[in-house]
């Protein structure tokens, strides 16, 4: 039974990716294996490595593995113009289902309504499509990322610590509920006086080079006098960690990140970096596949057992639960065969992979 939930990018130069043929047929329901044609769409490297690293080779896997005569579009980008742009070749080279992770929450309207006025499928993945007609919505419960991060720096510092937030770029609805969960375990601390935000700013672009200009800010502002970061990604955390090894102080500020992305985990094993939000995206991703798969074919069953209020339209969703880890714990990324060991365990990080 579904339970009721109230809710939380490629120019035309840029290459779509297709695996087998293209199909002439359009529209969803009844068609079977090489009648099969689902889009992939996601953000470029800018944001998160994940998308390409992790969550796409994931999903491929797991349509094959379910519909070995699929064919699949891939493709990436930066804007939501282009992202819309590569929505509308995907259609015209037959795909019935789109599945797509939105730059911004409203950017991608037009590929609901492009999705709509084509009589295709579309499922939101990871980024929610705000207020559209959704068939379906698979991501992890993103207000306790932030929740764990905020607590695990409250955990992990000394008693009413001055601390910073780089916020990534509120563009989506995820990016607002990380932000949301952290300030649901800090603001009590502030108004008790048990806790400093010293400083908070939302990252431009989620770039890299945008968090370590902030945190330069914040650790000028503070006079050095900071005792933990929340990074709201691993790709922040880079910036953060930067900025730190300037001033001698990593290793000596907890770093939160989101991702568990392998140069995350390797700053952990580091000192660096002292914990990222591991979401699976495995699990993620083999429920896209099984989803896509069955709109693909008309089957009721998705597999998607609750139900989001989408701005009025009930869309049928998942919600998975992410894990906050630590060096205590990083192990569970290779047993899970998120990573491998030779992936983790190279460069300066070889020598700490001591478990």
């Amino acid at each position: 039974m579904r339970k009721s939930l109230v809710g939380v990018a490629l120019a035309a130069a840029v290459t779509l990716s297709l695996v087998g043929c293209a199909d002439d047929g359009t529209g969803t329901g009844n068609a079977e294996g090489g009648d099969i044609t689902i889009a992939w769409i996601s953000p470029d490297a800018t944001s998160s490595a994940r998308w390409e690293e992790k969550d796409w080779p994931a999903f491929e896997k797991a349509v094959k593995e379910i519909e070995p005569d699929a064919k699949l579009i891939q493709s990436t980008g930066s804007t939501d113009a282009e992202m819309l742009q590569q929505a509308e070749a995907a259609v015209t080279q037959g795909a019935t289902v789109l599945v797509v992770n939105p730059i911004t929450s409203d950017g991608a309207l037009p590929i609901a309504d492009l999705a709509k006025r084509e009589n295709v499928a579309l499922i939101a993945y990871e980024g929610l499509i705000e207020d559209a007609e959704l068939d379906g919505y698979i991501t992890f419960n993103n207000q306790k990322v932030g929740e764990l991060q905020a607590q695990y720096i409250v955990d992990n510092t000394e008693a009413d610590p001055t601390i910073a937030i780089m916020n990534g770029a509120q563009v989506c609805t995820a990016c607002i509920a990380f932000k949301v969960g952290a300030h649901e375990v800090f603001d009590p601390l502030a108004d008790a006086g048990d806790l400093t935000i010293g400083y908070e700013a939302d990252t431009p672009d989620w770039l890299t080079a945008n968090a370590q200009t902030q945190t330069e800010q914040a650790l000028t502002a503070l006079n050095d006098d900071v005792q933990g970061i929340l990074a709201a990604n691993d790709g922040l955390a880079q910036g953060v960690i930067a900025a730190l090894k300037a001033r001698n102080l990593n290793g000596k500020v907890v770093v939160t990140g989101q991702d568990a992305t392998t140069a995350g985990l390797q700053e952990i094993l580091l000192g660096n970096q002292t914990m990222t939000v591991y979401k699976d995206f495995n699990i993620q991703a083999q429920a896209a596949a099984k989803a896509a798969v069955a709109l693909a074919r008309g089957d009721a069953d998705t597999g998607l057992e609750e139900d989001y209020d989408n701005g009025g339209h009930t869309v049928p969703a998942l919600f998975l639960d992410p894990i906050a880890l630590d060096k205590s714990n990083i192990s569970r990324v290779i047993d899970d065969g998120f990573i491998t060991r030779d992936e983790l365990c190279t460069g300066e990080a070889a020598a700490s992979c001591d478990f």
